[in-house]
């Protein structure tokens, strides 16, 4: 899982880094809004710990320019302001949860693990379903196409599914990495090029000129419902 800490306090940025990486996650951080707000819109990340407190640009307005521009990571807000209108006020701008400074390590974990579980399932999907003339049985792992089936791999199928929950918009060859293979396995990203290449294969009907799996130059793959 990939996250982003945005964060403008040195030893605090630090420590929240070093202690999300101890837990195996995949961690980028900012030391602003501005700079946060332009990773959080190139890059695709898991979840977002966002400070409230922060100059030129600060967790609020942040919250509220990512929301507006349809990206849907789970933000966790940390900040220190523990009055109950600042806690309506950054939940009303589009965080999903919101914890006060000082916090412990062991509750911030969990709120992380909380929001994570229910992004994975608010992006579940269902195991059937058509692209043209194909159609996917993700449980199978079949792809029945102009009366012909063919079988699906795990690493295929995981694809698939990645992809179908996010229609539409570009998977980062980073991201199937962590969510396909997991993070404690780390094939390069040519491997996610080469699967890509195997499903239009069985996919499309001309792999050289895909309709389904699209390529995003420079940083993954679309599926075009």
């Amino acid at each position: 899982m990939r996250l982003l800490v945005i964060e403008d306090e040195a030893p605090m940025r630090t420590a929240l880094v070093e202690t999300l990486r101890a837990e195996g996650y995949r961690v980028t951080s900012a030391p602003d809004g501005i700079s946060g707000l332009e990773l959080a819109c190139t890059e695709g990340f898991d979840l977002i710990l966002l400070d409230v407190m922060m100059p030129g640009l600060d967790g609020f307005a942040l919250c509220r320019e990512l929301r507006k521009r349809g990206r849907d990571s789970a933000v966790l807000m940390l900040t220190a302001k523990g009055q109950v209108e600042d806690r309506v006020n950054g939940l009303d701008s589009g965080a999903d949860d919101y914890l006060v400074k000082p916090f412990s390590l062991d509750e911030l974990l969990a709120r992380i693990r909380a929001l994570l579980r229910r992004k994975d399932r608010e992006s579940t999907i269902s195991d059937e379903f058509s692209l043209g003339n194909a159609r996917i049985d993700l449980s199978k792992r079949l792809l029945v196409r102009d009366g012909t089936t063919l079988e699906l791999s795990e690493k295929e199928a995981g694809m698939l599914r990645l992809l179908a929950s996010h229609p539409g918009e570009t998977v980062s060859r980073e991201r199937f990495l962590d969510v396909v293979w997991g993070y404690h396995a780390y094939p390069s990203t040519r491997t996610v090029d080469n699967f890509i290449a195997a499903l239009r294969t069985k996919l499309e009907d001309d792999p050289a000129r895909p309709r389904y799996l699209v390529t995003v130059r420079g940083t993954g793959y679309r599926l075009e419902p």
